[in-house]
């Protein structure tokens, strides 16, 4: 297991905030990473989990690390400059980043060779819908002994959280009425559908657990200041035509910014609870 007193020096090597490495060491000693291993990552991103399964594994391991996103997608750091930046540091030489679909870098996957976990960490709500994930996981059954996923769990066991999940439940809302969308929340899968596709592809469930973020990890606070903006309406004008789905929406942010009432002025958002799960 990874101590998480390491998180200081792993931040530093990616360009993150201790609190956002210690919520990934958190979930990789949930998967119980071991050294040696040979893992995928889909849905890397800027590498704040890709930076602490390089350290999992060791240097005897290995880190294939895929995301489709533009290099230039991010700020005030892209994607490009994240992976680069941990590129130079001594993890660079056991991770691969590739710049291409999960399911193009699958074909290229050879079976007789399999992973010993592929992850998908914080990744699935990316997704545009749910026939993406069906098809990593339908690709995955012959290239990957595990497979190790943590997603926001919908639920929560603070009250300063439950305007992080209205909010994501409103973003998504809205999301699923654009032909095309960049938000961080685009399809939010609950454990239960996200465990119900897993089974169908041919998955079995072989633990579950809960993660509760620390005070600090901020994705809360930056999903329900997104919603809480005029500009928000302003996209339920633009996207949706249906008056009643308009009402809906925001009457759905209004439930956000009631909850943000609730906890009082000085209050600070917290984040949701993470759902961390391995399927065979």
């Amino acid at each position: 297991m990874l101590d998480l007193s390491a998180a200081l020096t792993v931040a530093s090597k990616c360009q993150h905030d201790s609190i956002q490495t210690r919520h990934r060491i958190n979930l990789v000693n949930e998967w119980q990473i071991q050294p040696g291993f040979r893992v995928l990552e889909i849905g890397c991103g800027q590498g704040e989990c890709t930076a602490v399964l390089a350290t999992a594994v060791g240097s005897k391991g290995c880190v294939d690390a895929v995301d489709p996103a533009s290099l230039d997608y991010g700020a005030p750091v892209t994607l490009g400059q994240a992976q680069a930046h941990i590129s130079k540091t001594d993890l660079g030489d056991r991770i691969n980043w590739n710049q291409i679909s999960p399911l193009d870098f699958l074909m290229s996957v050879d079976e007789n060779s399999p992973y010993d976990v592929a992850v998908l960490a914080h990744s699935i709500w990316y997704f545009p819908s749910p026939d993406i994930l069906m098809d990593i996981l339908r690709a995955l059954r012959r290239k990957a002994r595990r497979v190790c996923i943590a997603e926001y769990a919908l639920s929560t066991s603070t009250l300063a959280a439950v305007p992080h999940v209205l909010a994501a439940l409103t973003r998504a809302a809205l999301e699923a009425y654009k032909s095309v969308s960049e938000e961080n929340i685009q399809t939010a899968l609950a454990p239960a559908r996200i465990t119900a596709i897993a089974e169908e592809m041919g998955w079995k469930l072989l633990h579950q657990a809960v993660v509760v973020p620390e005070e600090g990890l901020l994705d809360g606070t930056w999903e329900v200041g997104t919603v809480k903006t005029e500009e928000f309406l302003a996209e339920i004008e633009s996207a949706v035509h249906d008056e009643r789905v308009k009402v809906l929406l925001g009457s759905m942010r209004d439930a956000v910014l009631n909850s943000l009432a609730t906890l009082g002025p000085e209050a600070t958002v917290r984040t949701m609870d993470t759902w961390v799960a391995q399927f065979k």
